[in-house]
C-alpha cells in the first residue's frame, strides 16, 4: 500500500466544530461549487454517511465513514473504486480557536499507476487539505 499524507493545515477553528461539520458529509453540498473545474471531479452526491463523485479518469468512486472518534479522527472505507484503498482525516486541538488537519490516503497502487500518478495523487491530497482548511467552521 502506497500512504500519502497531506501537509498539515491550520484551521482558525475549535476541534469540536471542525469535527461536526467533516464528520456529516451532507455539509458537502453546499460547498460543492468551491471545487475547481481542472480537479477533474464531477457529480459529487453525499448523505451523513457516504459521498461518491466521479474523478477523470479514474471513474465513480465511492467513500463511507467508517469510524469516528470524536474531534479526532474521521476514518473512511472505500466502497467503490478501481483500487484498494483508506482514507481518514486526522484533527488535533492546538487551543481552543484552533486546529490542525492532516489527511492520510492509503492505498494499492500497481507499479506502473504508481509511476504515473504517484506525484498527482500527492498533490490532490494537499490540495483537498488546503480545501477544508478554508471552510467556514465557526457558527
Amino acid at each position: 500500500m502506497e500512504e500519502y499524507i497531506s501537509d498539515v493545515k491550520i484551521i482558525a477553528a475549535n476541534d469540536v466544530n471542525v469535527f461536526a461539520k467533516l464528520s456529516n458529509l451532507e455539509n458537502l453540498q453546499q460547498y460543492k461549487d468551491l471545487i475547481p473545474e481542472t480537479s477533474g471531479l464531477r457529480d459529487l452526491k453525499s448523505d451523513r454517511d457516504t459521498v461518491s463523485f466521479n474523478i477523470n479518469p479514474v471513474g465513480e468512486i465511492k467513500l463511507s465513514i467508517i469510524e469516528r472518534e470524536p474531534n479526532r479522527t474521521i476514518k473512511f472505507g472505500v466502497m467503490q473504486s478501481p483500487i484498494a484503498a483508506n482514507f481518514w482525516i486526522q484533527l488535533l486541538k492546538t487551543n481552543e480557536k484552533e486546529t490542525k488537519l492532516r489527511l492520510t490516503l492509503k492505498a494499492d497502487l500497481p507499479f506502473m499507476i504508481k509511476v504515473m500518478v504517484g506525484s498527482k495523487i500527492q498533490d490532490g491530497i494537499n490540495r483537498f487539505a488546503d480545501l477544508l482548511a478554508q471552510l467556514p467552521y465557526e457558527p
